[in-house]
């Protein structure tokens, strides 16, 4: 297993993931721009990631993977540890660019001259905590929409990500934008601290069961294609 992982790490992961998951948190210093849409680009790393792209071209990393002397619900597994790590450095990184934002978005909005300076849509920087939550279980979701299709032949590397780009664009901007526009939700932008963590950890609890199920069911569907 641990030769899958360092496999998924050195040779499957192409360089524009990595500049991917380190350079678009950086989207979290642009004032007044929405929380949630950084977040998708982490997805944009997995049409990259799964065709094993090599200078643009495909490198049947999947039929090298099954050639090897591993089982193929290992394979499953190493894959999804990947996305995750991808996952989880992105909102690292973004974690630790927070206090930065917090300066730059009070500093414009002492120096505007529009009243009550510039905001952030939806949910803003007082509800951090929340929006990564709501990002946890949006990943989870994602890979349970990817996964199962991608798995299922081994090739349908166009039609999982459509889907799951879209599902989740559409879910990050209802969650992070549209909720606190719906009368009685505005709350979310007050909520105290403690709740907003306790929602991330219920949020982190909810992503294991949900990738178990994710890689359950795609396991289960690889070892039924015949390369």
């Amino acid at each position: 297993m641990k030769a899958l992982i360092y496999k998924e790490l050195k040779l499957a992961m192409h360089p524009i993931c990595y500049l991917f998951i380190f350079l678009f948190p950086f989207m979290l210093l642009i004032p007044s721009y929405p929380l949630g849409i950084g977040f998708i680009y982490v997805l944009a790393c997995y049409p990259i990631l799964f065709l094993g792209a090599n200078k643009g071209q495909q490198s049947n990393d999947l039929l090298y993977s099954t050639l090897l002397p591993v089982r193929k619900k290992d394979i499953v597994l190493a894959r999804i540890f990947t996305v995750i790590f991808m996952q989880v450095v992105f909102m690292l990184t973004m974690s630790a660019l927070y206090p930065l934002a917090r300066m730059i978005h009070t500093a414009v909005a002492q120096s505007s001259s529009q009243p009550g300076g510039y905001t952030i849509p939806g949910l803003g920087l007082d509800s951090f905590v929340l929006v990564l939550a709501f990002a946890v279980i949006g990943y989870a979701v994602a890979d349970l929409i990817f996964f199962p299709i991608y798995y299922k032949k081994g090739r349908s590397i166009v039609m999982s990500t459509l889907f799951t780009i879209l599902g989740f664009v559409l879910y990050i901007g209802i969650v992070t934008i549209g909720l606190p526009f719906i009368p009685g939700l505005e709350i979310l932008n007050e909520l105290h601290l403690g709740i907003q963590f306790a929602i991330l950890g219920a949020a982190i609890l909810a992503s294991f069961g949900l990738h178990f199920a994710v890689y359950r069911i795609s396991s289960k569907r690889l070892e039924k294609v015949d390369f």
